[in-house]
């Protein structure tokens, strides 16, 4: 009997029947407990209804039954991804590729288990081994290419993501993938083409390109907006059933939960530390929710000791997460990171807190529905683009930014020659990631240079084929290569001291410097900067306008050209500006930690009580 119910059972799920699949695999193991066919296909059943943790479960117990069934330990390699347990999904895929050495979707599953854990090197192994087995297979050519551009090999992810955009143009980001890659190395030569090509995309509402990529590479908040919808719609989409429910918390402090992967020595923390020393612990509760690695680093430990909780997550899945942010009755949950490297916003889609704010991370809209709030202020977002965001926007009163005004600076300068830059003239830098050098702005800096005799332009030493790009695209507008410098990654306090050798940090569009430019004007180094259309591209006026240098902010390409041309050849006028920025670097209200916090509370106090009211999210400005 069982065994026409298991054939009846297998016609079904063939079919696509999975409800009559399920209860006829269940009326078999009614009749054979211990049937490991009926155990496996019935948690098969299970991963494709999304039910992921049963899947694991049933498929585990056909595997203890018959432990010699590649595909069961594949399947159940899968089911423990889809749960983020990344570790044990790794050993189920090593025990199907020993079983089957050609299994080359285990081997691609293996390699994506193995980047979850950061583990890039074995990742690389297991797409390569996939892509001899399968050479043209999208997954694993998509998969091996987020491994090389994590390991700053962004040539060779490049062309793995060209050879996908070929081989599957509708394939999830792979066109924007390949465009990111070619911006990290500032390879210009198809940048108007790719540029149109993915507006045409976000318009149809396509997955083209990543919120985060927009950020870098798009003018446009309207198509920003599209991306992030789109993305979310896919990857992190709102959970059919909140662990929130509307219940209404009675504390005696405001519980405020920060989630971030980057508690650690990282360019976050480097802003955020004061402020999270700074919060009023009369009135509020702070909480590190982390899921980024203990670095072992004095930034780590700072950290630790500035929340009332630092709770280490990384060993969670983001189901578990949200549920322990629940559980902590968290009133105001905000994420710190968005969609930047190792985000997790899969966590606030299952809306653990009252309140769910995006800031900091993410310069832009998260396009979620279960993100309330977007901390911003009206220089990133004017009043005329309020519409290309998804959140109710909260204006704080000077900059949307927190800095640390703690921040160490090394005593001592190094000799010009030590950082490859000449004994004399004009240094020009910009310290941005070459991702966002844009070929209209290096038009505006080789001009300079072929203008103002014997300066140079310094930059940072981001990766080789920028290096590389950057020296050709020079000589190609009639500047020597040798009149760029590079500088290499230093420490924080070393990097912020090596600030004084240069005259003017110029800026970039249409993303530009923010931590950078906050690292410029604490280390005493005037920035130009030119206003863009996006909040991506309106961060370094918003700083500047906070450290009373608003004439240092450009309308225009052109204007902001004029203004560079004119501070290198009146040394006077530099020096002016110089002495305003030593001035009131101390006194502005942009590195005033204590300041930017009561700013910040009073935001976080107003969500709060609209949330106790049962009333909507809406935008308001802080006074």
């Amino acid at each position: 009997m069982s065994e026409a119910l298991l054939r009846n059972a297998v016609r079904l799920h063939q079919a696509g029947d999975l409800v009559g699949a399920e209860r006829l695999y269940g009326a078999v193991l009614r009749e054979s407990p211990r049937n490991a066919q009926a155990l496996y296909l019935l948690g098969f059943v299970h991963y494709q209804r999304g039910r992921y943790g049963d899947s694991e479960r049933l498929i585990g117990e056909a595997l203890k039954l018959n432990p010699q069934s590649p595909d069961a330990w594949y399947n159940r390699g899968c089911a423990l991804q889809r749960l983020q347990r990344h570790v044990e999904a790794v050993s189920c895929f090593d025990r199907a590729v020993a079983l089957k050495p050609d299994y080359d979707e285990a081997w691609t599953n293996r390699g994506v288990a193995l980047l979850a854990q950061h583990m890039h090197e074995r990742a690389l192994e297991s797409f390569n081994k996939a892509l001899a087995l399968k050479p043209h297979d999208p997954e694993a050519l998509g998969n091996r290419g987020t491994t090389l551009f994590e390991l700053k090999r962004y040539e060779e992810a490049g062309a793995d993501y060209d050879a996908l955009f070929r081989l599957a143009p509708d394939f999830p980001y792979a066109l924007g993938n390949a465009v990111l890659c070619r911006a990290y190395c500032c390879d210009w030569r198809s940048l108007d083409e790719d540029r149109a090509r993915m507006h045409v995309g976000v318009q149809a509402g396509r997955p083209v390109i990543s919120p985060h990529a927009t950020t870098l590479i798009l003018a446009s908040p309207a198509d920003q907006l599209r991306a992030a919808r789109a993305w979310v719609a896919g990857r992190c989409p709102p959970s059919s059933a909140p662990l929130w429910k509307g219940e209404r918390y009675r504390h005696d402090r405001i519980r405020v939960g920060y989630l971030s992967a980057d508690l650690h020595s990282h360019a976050t923390a480097h802003l955020a530390a004061g402020l999270f020393e700074a919060h009023d612990r009369a009135r509020f509760e702070t909480v590190a929710i982390s899921f980024g690695p203990d670095d072992g680093s004095a930034m780590r430990r700072r950290l630790e000791q500035a929340f009332d909780r630092f709770v280490d997550v990384r060993e969670k899945n983001d189901h578990e997460v949200a549920t322990l942010i629940r559980e902590m009755e968290i009133d105001i949950a905000v994420d710190l990171k968005g969609f930047t490297q190792d985000a997790r916003p899969g966590i606030l889609a299952f809306r653990p807190a009252p309140v769910q704010v995006n800031y900091l991370g993410h310069p832009g809209t998260m396009g979620a529905s279960y993100v309330d709030y977007l901390i911003a202020d009206r220089r990133v977002v004017p009043e005329a683009r309020e519409q290309h965001y998804s959140e109710q926007i909260v204006f704080l009163p000077e900059s949307y930014q927190a800095n640390d005004r703690t921040r160490p600076i090394a005593e001592r300068t190094p000799a010009r020659a030590e950082e490859g830059l000449p004994a004399t003239g004009f240094v020009f830098c910009c310290f941005n990631i070459s991702c966002k050098i844009t070929p209209d702005v290096f038009d505006v800096w080789m001009g300079l240079l072929r203008q103002v005799e014997g300066s140079v332009l310094w930059l940072l030493d981001d990766n080789p084929s920028a290096v590389r790009n950057l020296k050709r695209e020079a000589e190609a507008r009639g500047v020597s290569a040798d009149r760029l410098a590079f500088a290499p990654r230093r420490p924080p306090e070393e990097h912020l001291a090596r600030h004084r050798l240069a005259d003017l940090f110029l800026d970039t569009l249409p993303c530009n410097a923010h931590t950078t430019a906050s690292d410029a004007l604490w280390a005493g180094l005037p920035l130009l900067t030119c206003t863009g259309n996006t909040f991506a591209g309106r961060v370094a006026a918003s700083l500047l306008s906070a450290v009373g240098l608003p004439e240092l902010v450009a309308d225009s390409l052109a204007a902001y050209e004029a203004l560079a041309l004119k501070l290198a050849r009146q040394p006077a006028a530099l020096t002016a500006v110089k002495a305003k920025l030593s001035r009131q670097r101390d006194t502005a209200p942009l590195f005033d930690t204590e300041r930017f916090a009561r700013h910040l509370e009073s935001a976080f106090v107003r969500m709060w009580e609209r949330s106790q009211r049962g009333l909507p999210p809406e935008t308001f400005a802080v006074s």
